[in-house]
């Protein structure tokens, strides 16, 4: 364990991977030909074979104590990643982290203090699979504006998302890949969605940027539309069938349908630049 960030300890760069890499367009290679497992601190080789036939890998997923960043870190420590999960409370984080198992750890980290974003993530060294889903519930209309809640989910989201890429960059290889959480008001606004449907639609425009410029790291990102079982919708049954008859497939996407995207996003090496939308066809009719 590497020093107490936000009063959590985390895993320092050798105990997550000291390999360290400078990427992006025009960077070169190398590094350190092992690492050390974080669970038993013996050294293995890099490229060394898990049962299903990966490389062991690491993961951060921003915003990874509920819903669908929960759920992503859930299916990547089960396939045998080292995953590290953030939150904005230090205790909460870390309780959550136990609750799942499977060596998971928590940092607190919050994207809507950007400039304390290096400091929280220094004891983190290589990064493999970034996914960026920490978002906030946002009911804002142009009539009755709130400036402050505006500021903190544009923050977040625009300004937070990228400083940690910013941050972690020299920490990536040119095979690390990300993944950006959107949705799916950015293409169906709705009375009070006037700074989620705005931010969304940065998220779409800011993958594009992000893969032009951080080549040959993939970034991808994702909106859903609802997602039925989350806290948010699962007890609306009314909204839910009505947006469930506007689909073409006839049913909403759950955590896990979201889940497994992001590991098709994370790990198909043709994506690059997408934004994916995951509605059931809702956009089609």
């Amino acid at each position: 364990m590497g020093a107490a960030v936000g009063g959590w300890p985390v895993l320092s760069a050798m105990a997550w991977g000291s390999r360290v890499q400078s990427v992006g367009r025009g960077a070169g290679g190398g590094g350190a030909a092992s690492r050390l497992c974080p669970k038993s601190g013996t050294v293995a080789a890099l490229g060394i074979g898990l049962g299903n036939g990966t490389t062991r890998m690491n993961a951060l997923i921003v915003g990874g104590t509920a819903g669908i960043g929960r759920a992503v870190a859930v299916a990547l420590a089960r396939r045998g990643e080292n995953v590290v999960i953030t939150g904005r409370n230090a205790e909460r984080t870390a309780g959550i982290a136990r609750e799942i198992g499977l060596g998971v750890t928590g940092l607190a980290l919050d994207l809507t203090r950007p400039l304390e974003v290096a400091a929280a993530l220094a004891g983190l060294g290589q990064v493999d699979h970034l996914v960026l889903a920490a978002i906030e519930r946002d009911q804002n209309s142009v009539r009755n504006y709130d400036v402050a809640r505006a500021l903190s989910l544009v923050t977040m989201k625009l300004v937070g998302y990228t400083e940690v890429v910013h941050t972690l960059l020299p920490r990536m290889t040119p095979a690390t890949s990300i993944v950006l959480l959107g949705g799916q008001a950015k293409n169906r606004p709705y009375p009070g969605s006037i700074t989620v449907s705005t931010v969304n639609g940065g998220v779409e425009s800011m993958v594009r940027a992000l893969a032009v410029e951080l080549a040959p790291i993939r970034v991808t990102a994702l909106h859903p539309g609802i997602v039925s079982d989350t806290d948010s919708w699962s007890g609306k049954p009314q909204v839910l069938d009505a947006a469930r008859a506007g689909t073409l497939t006839g049913r909403l996407a759950t955590t896990d349908d979201v889940a497994r995207a992001t590991l098709f996003l994370l790990d198909n090496p043709a994506i690059n630049g997408v934004n994916l939308d995951l509605e059931g066809g809702r956009l089609l009719k």
